[in-house]
């Protein structure tokens, strides 16, 4: 069986990487702008969902794994910075929050397919202006959804994280992805 993980992330490549199965990427053509009063779940699961089968659509008989991550900070989705004034705005808000990530994840296949999402909280701590000022220009996290890499010097933010998967909060929850691929008929491990 083929696989095809509809995302150009060297973050969820490389997680995906770790189950040793073979895979394609392919770069999903999907619109990700918030539905007007859209919550963070839904929107993450609606993304994750129309990814994969936008590039399912392409790839017929391929599996397909869609993924997406929405940061929740008080019912309010952030997305990624894409800007050093935006990442360090948005640290500003989460200091001392506690922030909800929802990473949504959906395996499809020629109009067939499963979701799977997972939730992790992430306490930050109070952080001052001038040490996200030095994370941001360290790390530069503009890529990524809430402004940090909890892989490498973004866990420095952290007061405590809450999660049941800790690839969720990279992008990809491995976890879920295997009950999926399982489910789909393939051996993993």
């Amino acid at each position: 069986m083929s696989l095809v993980l509809a995302s150009t992330s060297r973050y969820r490549r490389e997680l995906l990487e770790r189950l040793g199965l073979p895979f394609d990427c392919a770069r999903p053509e999907v619109d990700e702008t918030p539905m007007n009063g859209e919550a963070p779940l839904a929107l993450a699961t609606r993304l994750a969902t129309a990814k994969a089968a936008e590039v399912a659509s392409r790839h017929p008989g391929a599996w397909v794994i869609g993924s997406d991550q929405v940061a929740d900070l008080n019912g309010q989705p952030l997305g990624k910075p894409g800007t050093v004034e935006a990442a360090c705005a948005q640290l500003a808000a989460m200091s001392g929050q506690t922030v909800r990530f929802h990473t949504a994840v959906c395996l499809s296949r020629d109009g067939e397919s499963f979701t799977a999402v997972d939730l992790t909280e992430v306490c930050f701590r109070a952080l001052e202006p001038d040490e996200i000022a030095r994370y941001v220009t360290t790390e530069q996290p503009l890529d990524c959804a809430g402004s940090f890499k909890c892989e490498g010097l973004g866990i420095s933010l952290f007061g405590a994280i809450d999660n049941r998967d800790p690839t969720a909060l990279v992008g990809l929850p491995l976890i879920a992805v295997c009950g999926l691929l399982r489910r789909a008929g393939f051996a993993v491990p």
